[in-house]
């Protein structure tokens, strides 16, 4: 797979299949080999799509944002919730050759200005009446859309600014659309400084690393797969391991508005459902249902992954004491497409590790200058550390899959070698295992989504009656981390927690709302002057 223009993928027999270089064609490569076969099962709204639905409807989108004026390269929002229709608006964009910026739904105004502001989108694409949509885009030229009405018929226009009647011209990518290393997504990913980076993953990225994931055995996806995913579509997780894997591979995907363990065992069994990616909280609500219905309800299921998150080992062996499943880990980030590394390399769900580079990465542990671990001088004294099991170090990383730089210049993306140095920190054992040990930056990882402390620092102090406020992760049994406020109050002030996480959840995401606030008369600092966050 390489940046050269994309196959052409005629609808209707008779012509070769090639692979794709442009991510729209995923869709009508699928549908041109099995049109019959279920593509998206939609639990909450009770409605199944086949490869060739979905394929027309599709077409039928990119038609519709063509006509509100939609070009190529142009910033397409999709702020939709898990089903059909977020399917519909994604591959519908991608094959008006647009750039996709998935948002969830139940981001926070503030958050959703940021981006728009950011990337100005053309149109923004949301549920009727969405106020985060209209406040968007006012002031910036976006036009709103409704969601694809994709219940009334997979092929038809919906809402007032439609302009499609019926089955459209089909659309298909083709030589002369961009692919390859144009941008496919632009996915926001909170940055140190608290502000909100759009990730530039190019379509020869995203196809790359699905070709990847692809070859490992097991294969985390077989066409005949049915896989349930109720990880947001808007995560890069959820999105490209989950959504666009299932598509290389042809395969069903399983969608659920939102995570319910209840829900969950009912839908194992109902949908039949083969394979199952989760972040490790999930898993761990699982277990605290009755271990009978667990076990019955997983009996059909072939694969567990889990990313997003470490997974305690105490949480890996009582699932694969109930169920008889291992759970094989993974690790990415946004920037990466998102795989780079899984257990599944190694055949085996070892505890604690996240297994070794998928084919085509190269994967090294690096010093603060960028330096290998292994590549290091002597010291003054000619030592160097004697056991690599034992040095950790940050994570770097190389290959095709890697993403285009920031928005919007490219900016912080791989060095003139294609090395690109994550902020994470870690160690290879001695089968070549990576294990994650901490992070650089002070990142927090609620349920698998990044909580940036400066981002809620800067909201928390808009409050007159905060002298100071720090936030770091503490452990949370369920969600693996939770946001702990640490804050010094205005003298006299008589500011209350409540207060305090009514104004966080005005203006953050759920996830990033401080679930534990302590009130302190100074913070902690070291002797350089800076925070002593290990102290919080």
């Amino acid at each position: 797979m390489n940046g050269a223009d994309s196959a052409s993928v005629p609808r209707g027999g008779g012509a070769a299949l090639t692979s794709p270089t442009h991510l729209a064609d995923l869709v009508g490569w699928v549908a041109q080999r099995t049109p019959d076969h279920p593509a998206v099962v939609d639990v909450t709204a009770e409605l199944t799509l086949t490869w060739a639905e979905l394929d027309a409807a599709a077409a039928a989108e990119a038609v519709r944002l063509r006509a509100a004026g939609v070009g190529p390269g142009d910033r397409v929002v999709v702020l939709l919730g898990n089903g059909a229709a977020f399917c519909v608006a994604l591959f519908g964009a991608l094959r008006a050759d647009a750039v996709v910026v998935p948002v969830g739904p139940s981001a926070a105004p503030r958050e959703l200005d940021i981006i728009a502001r950011e990337c100005m989108p053309t149109v923004i694409v949301a549920d009727p009446g969405g106020h985060l949509a209209a406040a968007a885009g006012s002031g910036l030229g976006a036009r709103w859309l409704p969601a694809p009405d994709v219940a009334s018929g997979p092929v038809s226009g919906s809402g007032p600014d439609s302009s499609v009647s019926g089955a459209p011209e089909v659309v298909v990518p083709s030589g002369g659309q961009r692919g390859g290393e144009a941008v496919a997504l632009l996915v926001y990913t909170s940055g140190t400084t608290g502000v909100p980076r759009g990730v530039q993953l190019s379509h020869r990225a995203l196809l790359v690393n699905r070709e990847q994931t692809a070859a490992l055995r097991p294969s985390p996806v077989t066409p005949v797969d049915r896989v349930l995913l109720t990880l947001p579509l808007f995560h890069i997780f959820g999105l490209g391991a989950g959504l666009l894997q299932v598509c290389w591979a042809g395969a069903t995907v399983v969608l659920t508005e939102r995570f319910d363990p209840e829900q969950v065992l009912d839908t194992l069994v109902r949908h039949r459902v083969s394979g199952v990616a989760g972040v490790p909280s999930m898993y761990r609500a699982l277990l605290d249902l009755p271990a009978g219905k667990l076990r019955e309800a997983f009996a059909g299921v072939r694969l567990c992954t889990a990313g997003g998150a470490p997974l305690p080992a105490g949480w890996l062996a009582e699932f694969r004491a109930v169920t008889g499943l291992e759970i094989f880990e993974g690790y990415g980030l946004t920037e990466t497409g998102p795989v780079l590394t899984s257990t599944l390399v190694g055949g085996t769900a070892k505890p604690g590790s996240v297994g070794r580079p998928l084919p085509g990465i190269e994967l090294r542990l690096v010093d603060t200058d960028g330096v290998a671990l292994a590549e290091r001088e002597p010291d003054e004294q000619g030592d160097v550390l004697s056991d690599p099991a034992e040095d950790t170090g940050l994570i770097a990383v190389r290959g095709p899959n890697l993403f285009s730089g920031y928005w919007p210049d490219g900016w912080g993306g791989p060095d003139d070698e294609g090395w690109f140095r994550t902020p994470d920190v870690g160690y290879l054992d001695a089968d070549g295992d990576l294990h994650l040990v901490d992070r650089s930056s002070d990142l927090v990882i609620v349920s698998g989504f990044n909580v940036y402390p400066r981002e809620v620092e800067q909201v928390l102090a808009e409050l007159d009656a905060i002298v100071e406020a720090a936030v770091v992760g503490i452990p949370d049994e369920r969600t693996g981390e939770a946001v702990k406020a640490v804050v010094v109050r205005a003298e006299g002030s008589g500011l209350s927690e409540d207060e305090i996480r009514t104004h966080c959840a005005a203006r953050l995401a759920r996830f990033k709302v401080p679930e534990v606030i302590t009130f302190v008369d100074a913070l902690p600092r070291t002797p350089t002057g800076k925070v002593a966050r290990r102290r919080l």
